[in-house]
C-alpha cells in the first residue's frame, strides 16, 4: 500500500548504501504524454505503427524513464521532499517497450559534506531482470526533515483519435463516391467537399448557383477546376436537382451545403424525392476520450419530437450503422430522465415500448433496454450502484433520446466540453446523407464524408421490419 505521507531523508540520516526503488508499467499513454510535455511531435515518433518499433522507444521511452522515473525516486523516496538535482549521468543499455514493467532504484555511493552532496548509482531493470539503464546522480541533500500528506495526481486523458483513424482506414483506397453537394455557396460548405475529395472519399458534383459557388471556392482557396459543377439558379432548385441526381444513379451520397436543413429535406421528402419505408433520422457516431467503445446518439437533428413509432425507425436506423461500422450486436439504450416507467413521462413509456417490440421481433439487429438515466446507459458503477441488471446498463452503444433538444444538447455538450470527436448522417433514405455545419470542425467534416461513404459501399435500401 501507497503510504498517505511524504517523509524525506536529510542529510545527516542518509548512510552509504541506502537504497531506494519505485516501479511503473510503460503503456501507450505514458509516451503519448511525455511527447506532449517535451513538444517531440516528430511525426514518425507520434505514428503509432512506428510506435511498436524499438528505435521510437528507445528514444522516447528510455528519455521518460530515464528522466522521470529515476527523478521521482530521488524526489519522493531518497533523499526525497527538498532535494536539489545537481546532474546525472546515464546509460541506455537496452530496449524499452510498451507493456515492459520497470524498477527504477538508486544506492548511496558517497557523501560529501560540504554542501551536503549525495552521489547516487542509479539503475534501471526490466521485468525480465535486464538492466535498461544505468549510471550516477548527484543530488544536495535537505538538511530540515520535512513531512507532508502525498498529493493526488491529476486524472489526465488524453485523446489519440485512433477511431478517427480507424474509421478513416476502413474507407481508404476505394473508389471515391459521387456526391452531389447541395448549394455549397460558402467557404465552409465548398471547404468539406474539396477537403473529402483530396482525401479520395467523394467525387463532387456541385450544384448552385455557378457564380457563388465559384467565388465562394477563390474565396476559400479551393481549386474546384475538377469537380463536375452544375448551375442552378437558387438553393430550392440545387435541392431539387440534387435528389434528380441520386434517383438518376448519377450520386451516391448527398451533402448539405449552405441552405438549411429543412429545404433539403424537403426535396428529400417529396413524393419523386428519396423517401423509403423508414423515417428519416440523424445518427452522430462519438469518439469520446473517456469512454471506451464508439458511441451512436441518436435523433440530434431531424425528428423535433418523435413519436413511438418514429422512435423504433430512428432506433432501426442506428443500429443499420452499427452493423456497417462492425458492431454485430448493438446495445441500445432508450434514455430518459429515470429509470422506471412513469405515465406521467411520455419518454419512458415510449422505452418501454421499444422493448416489447424488441421482443416480439419488430425490431432486430440489437439488444435494446430502456427507459435508462444516462448515467446508468454509459456507467458500470452508476447501474450497480442503482441496482440495475441489464446487458446494456453501463456499457450501451447506442443512446435514443427523447427528442432533438436532448440529442442536439447531450451531443455537442460531449464534443466541446468532453473532447468528443463527432460524425454525423442522416439515413433512412434511398442514400446517406452528411449534413455539414459551419460550426463542424474539418475533423467532423471529413469523419462524416467516411461515415456516409462507409455506409453507401455497406448497406442497401433500408426497409422497415414486419409487424
Amino acid at each position: 500500500m501507497i503510504p498517505a505521507m511524504i517523509e524525506n531523508r536529510t542529510f545527516d540520516e542518509i548512510a552509504i548504501g541506502d537504497t531506494a526503488s519505485v516501479a511503473r508499467t510503460l503503456t501507450e499513454q505514458d509516451i503519448q504524454l511525455f511527447a506532449l510535455v517535451s513538444g517531440d511531435v516528430d511525426p514518425e515518433a507520434m505514428d503509432p505503427a512506428f510506435a511498436k518499433t524499438d528505435a521510437y522507444q528507445s528514444i522516447i521511452a528510455h528519455g521518460m524513464w530515464g528522466g522521470g522515473l529515476i527523478a521521482r525516486v530521488l524526489g519522493m523516496e531518497l533523499p526525497g521532499p527538498g532535494a536539489l538535482y545537481l546532474s546525472q549521468s546515464l546509460r541506455f543499455t537496452h530496449p524499452v517497450r510498451i507493456g515492459d514493467t520497470i524498477t527504477a532504484s538508486v544506492t548511496v555511493t558517497e557523501k560529501r559534506p560540504e554542501h551536503h552532496v549525495v552521489r547516487l548509482d542509479c539503475r534501471c531493470v526490466n521485468q525480465h531482470g535486464e538492466s535498461v539503464i544505468d549510471g550516477e546522480a548527484e543530488v544536495q541533500a535537505p538538511t530540515a526533515k520535512i513531512r507532508h500528506a502525498r498529493m493526488t495526481l491529476p486524472d489526465v486523458q488524453i485523446a489519440r483519435h485512433d477511431r478517427y483513424r480507424a474509421l478513416l482506414d476502413s474507407v481508404a483506397g476505394g473508389e471515391p463516391v459521387a456526391t452531389a453537394i447541395v448549394h455549397p455557396c460558402d467557404a465552409a460548405s465548398i471547404s468539406a467537399a474539396a477537403d473529402a475529395a483530396q482525401r479520395g472519399l467523394i467525387a463532387p458534383i456541385l450544384i448552385g448557383p455557378r457564380a457563388r459557388i465559384i467565388a465562394a471556392a477563390a474565396g476559400a482557396g479551393v481549386d474546384i477546376a475538377g469537380f463536375r459543377l452544375i448551375d442552378s439558379a437558387h438553393s430550392h432548385a440545387a435541392a431539387t436537382q440534387a435528389v434528380a441526381l441520386v434517383r438518376a444513379g448519377e450520386a451516391q451520397l448527398l451533402m448539405k451545403g449552405a441552405l438549411h436543413t429543412d429545404e433539403l429535406m424537403s426535396a428529400v421528402l417529396a413524393s419523386d424525392g428519396l423517401r423509403t419505408d423508414r423515417r428519416l433520422s440523424h445518427v452522430y457516431l462519438m469518439d469520446v476520450p473517456s469512454y471506451p467503445r464508439p458511441l451512436l446518439i441518436t435523433d440530434a437533428a431531424i425528428n423535433i419530437v418523435p413519436k413511438l413509432e418514429d422512435k423504433a425507425d430512428i432506433v432501426r436506423n442506428a443500429i443499420d450503422l452499427a452493423h456497417a461500422i462492425g458492431i454485430a450486436c448493438p446495445r441500445i439504450a432508450i434514455l430518459a430522465a429515470v429509470e422506471t416507467i412513469n405515465p406521467q413521462m411520455r419518454s419512458t413509456l415510449d422505452a418501454a415500448a421499444l422493448c416489447k417490440m424488441a421482443d416480439r421481433g419488430q425490431i432486430v439487429g440489437g439488444v435494446i433496454d430502456g427507459p435508462l438515466a444516462f448515467d446508468n446507459a454509459v456507467s458500470p458503477d452508476a447501474a450497480r450502484d442503482k441496482g440495475i441488471v441489464s446487458p446494456v446498463a453501463g456499457v450501451a452503444d447506442i443512446l435514443v433520446v427523447p427528442d432533438l433538444e436532448a440529442g442536439n444538447m447531450l451531443a455537442k455538450q460531449l464534443t466541446f466540453l468532453a473532447g468528443a470527436d463527432a460524425a454525423g448522417i442522416v439515413l433512412g433514405a434511398r442514400v446517406p446523407i452528411i449534413l455539414t455545419s459551419r460550426a463542424d470542425s474539418e475533423r467532423t467534416r471529413i469523419a462524416s464524408c467516411a461515415l456516409a461513404v462507409l455506409m453507401a459501399r455497406t448497406r442497401a435500401t433500408p426497409k422497415k421490419a414486419a409487424a
